[in-house]
């Protein structure tokens, strides 16, 4: 699912996620302004990049943080979107038909946030009663998201709506650079992210300090997965990168990755292995429309296998997805349509998992999971529907993109 609206909205993984002290007696626009001055020349340092302009600030109490994040989803998860993706998301068995998506994100930011950066006006927010610590962490993170506005069409890349899968997967680019960033700013000199076992510790730190966040530790694991996964996955690849033969450059424009595949293994990424871009006739009665992508199927597989997280490592073969939901008058229709790498991929997923999401199904729906192939390539098709839906004698049939 996406992640927040605003780029950078969530603190930033483990070392935020264990700074829960206690609030400062008093906040004041100049210790903000103090603050964010003497983050700027380390920011840079850590980018390589400089500010064309200083970065603006100011305070903001924790309603007219809400009232923000509160516009902010409105404008980008409007309400014929957001229910979409929330049908989308039931008909997987990814979120309770009892859950209200948008109250649930609402209640997630809220809880989270410390401070943020506002592309619209430009400007840094530090939250009034914020932990002083965990508010240096967070502008050095947030700072570097002001950085990227001054070099890159942030509007343009973080408004992308026809897949999801390559939006994550830019959001991933973004947050990764701005948490590692943050990292090495607040242990200057330290280098530790250079340290393998690092970033051992810092995954199970990011899973263990959930327990932290009433709200997010009782969140859905998608939505858990989907809030964690650009800093963590990303903060990955982004160390990756500094390691690569791309170092002296950063991933942006057309090097920027284009699925959370390629973020997930780099070395994917470096040959150049992109994604089967799946597409569907026009058809009327669609509902919604997109991309669950290599990171959203191994939540699925997780989900569909019990499990509390996601930990394997391991590829699972994606070369490509699209699905897409119907209206009808008895309930919504799900048809998913998945590209392999090869056949032991296919039938790994198709036999191995099948019988547990046919087993996903609702009251007076019927489903379908067939191996097929699309232009030569092995494929996977499931479909969810009411079993008088008129659709199942013309199930629509994907097609790969030119």
């Amino acid at each position: 699912m996406r992640t927040p609206p605003v780029a950078g909205i969530v603190a930033t993984a483990a070392l935020v996620l264990a700074c829960r002290g206690q609030a400062p007696a008093s906040s004041r626009p100049d210790a903000l302004s103090h603050l964010v001055d003497s983050l700027e020349a380390p920011v840079e340092r850590a980018t390589g990049l400089e500010f064309k302009t200083s970065p603006k600030s100011a305070l903001r109490s924790r309603k007219q943080v809400r009232d923000y994040l509160i516009r902010k989803l409105d404008e980008e998860l409007p309400p014929a979107k957001l229910k979409g993706l929330e049908t989308a998301y039931r008909m997987f068995g990814l979120l309770p038909d009892t859950l209200t998506l948008r109250s649930l994100l609402l209640d997630l930011y809220t809880e989270q946030v410390a401070g943020y950066y506002d592309p619209d006006s430009a400007t840094l927010f530090g939250v009034e009663g914020a932990d002083p610590s965990q508010l240096r962490l967070v502008l050095a993170h947030e700072m570097v998201h002001a950085l990227q506005g001054q070099y890159l069409p942030l509007d343009s890349i973080l408004h992308t709506t026809s897949n999801n899968d390559r939006l994550t997967a830019a959001q991933a680019v973004l947050e990764g650079q701005a948490t590692l960033v943050s990292i090495n700013v607040l242990a200057s000199g330290q280098d530790v992210s250079a340290n393998p076992e690092f970033w051992d510790m810092y995954r199970e730190q990011v899973r263990d300090q959930q327990a932290s966040m009433p709200v997010f530790a009782k969140a859905p694991l998608i939505v858990r997965e989907a809030l964690i996964f650009p800093y963590l996955a990303g903060a990955e690849f982004m160390h990756w990168w500094d390691t690569s033969a791309w170092k002296d450059s950063v991933p942006y424009g057309p090097r920027m990755p284009v699925s959370t595949e390629q973020i997930l293994f780099p070395d994917r990424y470096a040959r150049g292995d992109a994604p089967v871009a799946l597409a569907f006739p026009s058809d009327t009665g669609v509902v919604y429309e997109d991309v669950l992508g290599e990171g959203e199927i191994r939540v699925l597989m997780a989900h569909l296998a019990g499990a509390p997280e996601v930990k394997t490592r391991i590829p699972i073969g994606w070369g490509g997805d699209r699905y897409r939901v119907y209206a009808s008058p008895g309930g919504p229709a799900l048809v998913w349509y998945v590209v392999w790498d090869d056949s032991r991929s296919a039938d790994r997923f198709t036999w191995g998992y099948g019988g547990r999401l046919r087993a996903t199904s609702r009251p007076g729906y019927r489903t379908e999971l067939e191996a097929l192939e699309l232009e030569g390539k092995p494929a996977t098709r499931y479909v969810l529907a009411r079993a008088d839906w008129d659709g199942w004698g013309k199930i629509p049939k994907a097609f790969i993109g030119r």
